[in-house]
């Protein structure tokens, strides 16, 4: 059995991706990786379904023991991806899908070279932050921090495999175009070892 496809997608608040990681999963066979949270569940997530909730000693444990593909802290929580799940599916021959920010996406190449890594951005800066200005849910402050947080995220732009522009009214396009891609990796020669050696067999 073929190993599974390893695929991250980032970008910066108001790119998409998450938009996009949803309509690839319901073109394509994708398995999504449930991350691990130390903050409460909120009203309606379900554990295994939205986050897998522990406590704070448990996740510094499983940091401790190498147990995290990736991790980060925000706003006093933890958030990041059990290496064991991701590592049974690929195993098992299905693809993965993470959607996670770029120093979690580091982390993750760094330990699964094989990993596809895709960025996703809009077509220019004025979309981005018109998209994050529409959403109406934030104020100026934290506007700006998100577009400086962007300018920081784009340098690591040479580390991805692939980039994804969303235009407007494009989630198909760009899933179309993430689709297009990881069809492409499936035919790496690298992906295709034994060929030479099955091939007169």
């Amino acid at each position: 059995m073929k190993k599974g496809l390893l695929v991250i997608i980032s970008g910066p608040a108001g790119s998409g991706k998450g938009t996009i990681v949803k309509r690839v999963r319901e073109l394509a066979p994708f398995d999504f990786s449930v991350s691990a949270t130390t903050r409460k569940p909120r009203q309606g997530e379900e554990e295994g379904v939205h986050y897998y909730f522990v406590t704070k000693e448990d996740f510094e444990k499983k940091i401790a023991e190498g147990e995290m593909l990736e991790y980060a802290q925000y706003v006093g929580n933890y958030y990041g991806t059990p290496k064991k799940p991701v590592e049974k599916a690929l195993a098992e021959g299905k693809n993965i899908i993470l959607d996670i920010e770029v120093k979690g996406a580091l982390q993750v190449k760094e330990k699964m070279p094989e990993a596809v890594m895709i960025y996703v951005l809009p077509p220019d800066y004025e979309t981005l932050l018109a998209r994050i200005r529409g959403r109406g849910t934030e104020t100026e402050d934290v506007i700006q921090k998100r577009m400086t947080e962007a300018r920081t995220e784009i340098k690591t732009f040479p580390k991805y495999d692939y980039v994804v522009i969303n235009r407007e009214n494009g989630i198909d396009e760009a899933a179309n175009d993430v689709l297009a891609i990881l069809h492409a990796e499936t035919m790496r020669t690298s992906r295709n070892a034994e060929i030479p050696e099955t091939f007169f067999s």
